[in-house]
């Protein structure tokens, strides 16, 4: 894996560092989120805020696009992912720019359309459906296809492997959800622009994005703009993408959101993944493969400037984690295992997974950061969701402007700084009732500290009268030069208990905390 530019770090240190002392607008700025004043005329980001402003004001109704035929919402996953879209087809393809746009056939779990535009000079050029523009391969339905049908969603390509090739780098495709991939990786976790009413007793609303404005890139350009909107019953919203490809490949997000009506519970940023086993689960199934994740934690940096680590699980039941974060400096769902041992697959290469990191941009005020994990019996379907939800009231005529930055990657060292959690492993212990948690910790320096100095767990339950610890150990991990923690612990009744601990050495810490739930 390789490490960042010094420029993206410079800007990194510098929006973490000033993100309170500036307004929002200026960050935009330094971000490219605004686009600058245009001709008379010319179409930009103040026009995708005025249309999802006005369509606020205006009750909710289905999409007026082609309707996808029922038939192809019926092929299976085989024939719709044979159906591909022919490369000299693509956008800007013969102009030699930097960046292409390639397009997703409707159909399978892809049922409804989505307008596509391209911004040249500020004019807009609606880009139109054909058959043609696809191969259908061995289907025989494609004479069957609407001459108007639309597309589903599209992905842009460009040079982030090396400048004489254009890889896919982002797609999105599926009601608001889009996913992204630094240089070494391949596709896993998706983002969504928006998570309503998650996990909530009365039903989740899923907006969409009705329309996307894909702005021309110059011939030099390093990144690409992408503008869309989004609709739901609920709620509008103007959103702005400025994507750059790299080892680290940045998504800086701007939003502008405009409620129908009162939300009760709104996340931000929401990153969604699959978790079926890791090293933490009691297995019940058969499955050759050690693990099987797209990401195998949580990690959240407070305004404090601590640092917490959540493993991911696949429980038992619809389990969701609340964590306080006021003004919080980051987070994300992170694929920590790099080492194909991990996993032995062949075909998914999950060591290869990218993380998503969320940088805000401003001072988000209070707020919490939510993880909801979904019990699954297969690896077909993401089971995890996390988002930031304010604690500000959602109600019409009280608009929320947003903006951050996204980072997808492989592997950061220095996230956090100090010793991170690389493993968390856990049984049934010695003792009756009881579970033992083993829990290696290495990085951050950690190394270098000597066997002989007394490095302390320091280990906190929430509540305490709800659990008996029995014993706990810090010892050096002579094999990795880590430590590791190990305790049992046996709950008294049938609360969860919040479990916390992190490293330290004379007072000082020296690991991000790690975060578990105890469920008896």
């Amino acid at each position: 894996m390789g490490r960042r530019s010094s420029g993206v770090d410079t800007l990194s240190d510098a929006l973490v560092s000033a993100h309170r002392r500036r307004g929002l607008l200026s960050w935009l700025l330094v971000l490219g989120l605004f686009l600058p004043p245009g001709s008379a005329g010319a179409f930009g980001w103040e026009d995708v805020v005025a249309r999802a402003r006005e369509l606020s004001q205006q009750a909710f109704y289905p999409p007026v696009a082609p309707a996808v035929p029922d038939w192809l919402g019926k092929i299976t996953y085989d024939e719709w992912r044979t159906i591909r879209y022919r490369p000299d087809q693509a956008v800007w393809r013969e102009q030699g720019l930097p960046f292409q746009v390639q397009f997703f056939h409707p159909g399978l779990f892809y049922n409804r359309t989505v307008a596509v535009n391209l911004i040249d000079d500020g004019r807009l050029k609606p880009v139109g459906f054909a058959p043609g523009q696809f191969d259908y391969g061995p289907n025989e339905f494609a004479s069957r296809v609407p001459q108007d049908l639309g597309y589903a969603g599209f992905r842009l390509h460009g040079p982030i492997k090396s400048p004489g090739y254009l890889d896919e780098v982002i797609v999105f495709l599926g009601a608001s959800y889009f996913r992204a991939v630094g240089r070494d990786q391949v596709f896993g976790l998706s983002a969504r622009a928006l998570a309503i009413d998650t996990a909530a007793p009365w039903g989740e609303e899923f907006p969409f994005f009705r329309e996307f404005w894909i702005e021309r890139p110059a011939p030099d350009a390093r990144d690409v703009t992408v503008f869309a909107l989004l609709d739901s019953p609920g709620i509008t919203g103007a959103y702005g993408f400025v994507v750059r490809p790299g080892v680290e490949t940045l998504v800086d997000v701007h939003a502008v959101l405009s409620p129908r009506r009162e939300i009760k519970k709104l996340g931000l940023a929401p990153l969604t993944s699959m978790f079926f086993h890791g090293e933490n689960t009691r297995r019940q199934f058969d499955d050759f493969r050690p693990e099987a994740h797209d990401s195998d934690g949580l990690a959240i940096r407070f305004a404090s400037g601590e640092w917490l680590w959540r493993p991911l699980d696949n429980p038992e039941s619809l389990a969701v984690s609340s964590f306080e974060a006021d003004d919080p400096l980051g987070w994300g769902i992170l694929q920590r295992d790099r080492s194909f041992s991990s996993y032995q697959d062949l075909e998914t290469r999950a060591e290869r997974r990218p993380s998503a990191w969320v940088q805000p941009v401003g001072a988000w005020g209070k707020g919490r950061i939510e993880l909801v994990e979904i019990p699954t019996r297969s690896d077909t379907n993401d089971n995890v969701v996390a988002y930031w939800v304010p604690a500000r009231a959602v109600v019409p005529g009280n608009p929320i402007e947003v903006a951050y930055r996204m980072r997808w990657y492989g592997d950061s060292l220095d996230r956090p700084p100090l010793g991170r959690v690389v493993s968390t492993r856990r049984d049934s212990g010695v003792k009756e009732g009881a579970q033992r948690f083993v829990v290696d910790f290495a990085g951050g320096g950690l190394e270098e500290i000597s066997a002989h100095e007394i490095v302390h767990g320091a280990l906190s339950m929430r509540p305490e009268e709800g659990v008996e610890l029995l014993g706990q150990q810090v010892i050096k991990n002579p094999i990795t030069g880590g430590w590791r923690l190990t305790f049992q612990a046996r709950p008294k009744g049938r609360d969860v208990i919040d479990m916390r601990a992190r490293l330290e050495l004379g007072g000082k810490a020296l690991s991000e905390i790690w975060a578990y739930p105890l469920v008896p």
